[in-house]
């Protein structure tokens, strides 16, 4: 096993293809096909399920997975510490959408300024995917909602968000969740934490909400709330950002459903100069 089978493991799995990742590697495809052959020889099982010229991670191919990307992430940790070099690499970053949208733009254009030899690679998503997916590997770190639960992750809070429940305009105040119950509701998906933090705040009064429906955006959320079809959650900084906002009321929770604090999260142990590079910009708490 040699870190050119690594990377060439992990292009194929990234990709899903023989050919997408001969082309990412710059190799020939039937060298990529012998030394994948080569590297399962090595491991003794199979990384693949092959079908219909196609491969998708085997069981083991998954779990083989976030030990290569370990190994390469600490190679080339290791080469830049030798080197002396600025950090260099690649830095993939999950966040909460409304973080994204909000809270790090500054903070992005300060980070490709000072290191332009990272690759900054960007995607959102809800909290739940976020955190599978630095378990996986597959992020070098997520922002996230907190608290920090996880034992095999580690994390830092890094912003306090007040969330608003947002209401047709001229609702009747909403001071408890008895006021709305049986109200329909805008959300993202089940994982979300936003979303279960809202059910959670329902259930604590002994109200319910109604028909929940999952949305892709906070602008679609917005929208269906201008338009008098139900409630939606979510913070503050975000519903401010947003052109419509005033075409809705919007009502604080109560502590201790008031604020949600947002951490920055990664594997144990796993810190890496790209990462480091970046928490260096994130405002004190």
């Amino acid at each position: 096993m040699d870190l050119t089978q690594l990377e060439m493991f992990n292009a194929v799995a990234e990709e899903g293809s023989i050919s997408a990742a001969a082309r990412r590697v710059h190799r020939v495809p039937s060298n990529l096909t012998t030394r994948i052959r080569q590297l399962e020889a090595d491991l003794g099982t199979e990384l693949f399920i092959r079908e219909n010229q196609r491969l998708r991670l085997s069981p083991a191919g998954h779990s083989f997975l976030a030990y290569s990307r370990q190994i390469l992430e600490l190679v080339s940790e290791a080469r830049t510490v030798v080197a002396g070099d600025a950090p260099q690499g690649r830095l993939a970053l999950g966040s909460l959408e409304s973080t994204a949208a909000v809270r790090i733009p500054g903070i992005l254009a300060e980070f490709n300024q000072r290191y332009p030899r990272i690759q900054l690679d960007l995607s959102t998503g809800p909290s739940g995917g976020m955190i599978d997916r630095v378990l996986e590997g597959s992020l070098a770190a997520a922002f996230v909602d907190g608290p920090l639960l996880h034992p095999a992750l580690d994390g830092v809070a890094v912003f306090d968000e007040e969330m608003v429940i947002i209401a047709p305009a001229g609702h009747p105040p909403i001071t408890r969740a008895r006021d709305v119950n049986g109200a329909s509701i805008y959300a993202f998906r089940a994982n979300c934490s936003y979303r279960r933090h809202f059910e959670s705040w329902f259930h604590e009064d002994g109200a319910m909400p109604g028909k929940i429906h999952e949305m892709e955006s906070y602008h679609g959320m917005l929208a269906c709330v201008i338009a008098g079809a139900g409630l939606a959650l979510m913070p503050l900084s975000m519903l401010e950002s947003m052109p419509g906002s005033h075409q809705v009321s919007r009502w604080a929770l109560t502590t201790p459903w008031r604020t949600l604090t947002t951490w920055l999260i990664w594997r144990r142990g796993a810190r890496t100069p790209q990462l480091d590079a970046f928490s260096s910009l994130l405002p004190e708490k």
